[in-house]
């Protein structure tokens, strides 16, 4: 096992800034900052029911998951052309890259668009196209997967795969968000079956207000290979003991929790039991636009709430690059550039 050094509290936060990571669980629609929103709003003619970016961010106050959901598509109704698509992935980008991101699996969600009338190819070439202008200019790694809105129907499911395969180079995976409770994974078995036999990766919420048994659902019928949040595993020993024995990966959103009232604080917050389970836990933002803050203010304000250590920081960045869909050899050389960094604050001592 490689030996963390030593870091004095005081410098941790910068650590955890500096640290190389990957991010395996953002939705590209929840970057989404008033802001842009508002400018995007104005270049597309878009009427919004707030008068100014300061009311629209006063209205980021969420008592559960689904009255988050209602803003998010709200606020999503602004992207109506490619460069909109593009705009919005390039903001997130950008500030991935300042994050010290070195890679980024980035969820896009295309029924919250096409049942507005914006084209599948739209949707796809303007996020594609941001992230591979990131890796020219930054040299991070971006990919995308697309997801299912499992309040809608598997039906529905089914007409955005097809309508999305003629980009199908374009998307590395499937995933699964939305409303979850009342929606199990199980309505969505025959669909990922499908994206399954066409080689695609499939991941799929479970377990952040849903209970255990989403999470074995989402593992058993749709043979998810990461589960996104999983939080609730705790509440079922049998399945936190397969979690860490198979290292199925889970990307917790810790801030997210908050302000959806998963958790009532950061401190009560499940992260470190599940670290000390053995599990794969993954550190992510979600949707930071609205949850307060991108993947290094999460790493930041867990680490403070719940005392964390450096050894956990360096366990949950590799655990990202781990849990990640790079190849064997792109993963082996961001473990190295991981090791290396903090060989270097051991020199720095």
């Amino acid at each position: 096992m490689f030996k963390i050094p030593h870091i004095a509290p005081d410098r941790l936060p910068s650590v955890l800034r500096l640290m190389p990571k990957a991010e395996l669980h953002v939705h590209i629609e929840g970057t989404l900052e008033p802001e842009l929103i508002f400018k995007l709003a104005q270049r597309n003619h878009v009427s919004l029911p707030y008068a100014s970016v300061e009311a629209l961010r006063a209205a980021y106050q969420f008592s559960d998951l689904q009255s988050f959901l209602d803003l998010y598509y709200a606020g999503a109704s602004v992207l109506l052309h490619e460069q909109d698509f593009f705009d919005m992935a390039w903001a997130y980008l950008d500030k991935a890259a300042a994050d010290n991101v070195v890679h980024a699996e980035i969820f896009f969600d295309p029924q919250t668009h096409t049942a507005r009338g914006v084209p599948m190819e739209t949707i796809v070439k303007g996020l594609h196209h941001a992230c591979q202008r990131a890796h020219q200019e930054f040299g991070l790694s971006a990919k995308l997967i697309l997801c299912f809105l499992r309040h809608l129907s598997e039906e529905d499911a089914f007409a955005t795969l097809e309508a999305a395969l003629p980009f199908r180079h374009y998307f590395i995976g499937v995933g699964l968000d939305s409303s979850e409770l009342g929606h199990p994974p199980a309505k969505f078995e025959r669909v990922f079956a499908k994206c399954r036999e066409l080689g695609l990766h499939v991941v799929a919420h479970a377990g952040e207000e849903g209970p255990p048994e989403y999470i074995h659902q989402a593992l058993d019928l749709l043979k998810a290979e990461r589960i996104d949040h999983g939080v609730q595993a705790v509440r079922d020993p049998a399945l936190m003991q397969r979690l860490a024995d198979e290292r199925v990966p889970l990307t917790v959103c810790p801030l997210s929790n908050i302000k959806l009232c998963v958790f009532p604080t950061l401190a009560q917050h499940n992260l470190k039991s599940l670290l000390d389970a053995g599990l794969c836990v993954t550190v992510n933002s979600d949707d930071p636009a609205y949850f307060g803050g991108y993947v290094n203010d999460n790493y930041v304000e867990l680490f403070a709430a719940l005392a964390l250590e450096p050894r956990h920081a360096y366990q949950l960045a590799f655990n990202s690059f781990e849990a990640s869909f790079a190849d064997a050899a792109q993963k082996k050389a961001w473990e190295h550039g991981l090791k290396a960094f903090f060989e270097r604050l051991r020199e720095q001592d």
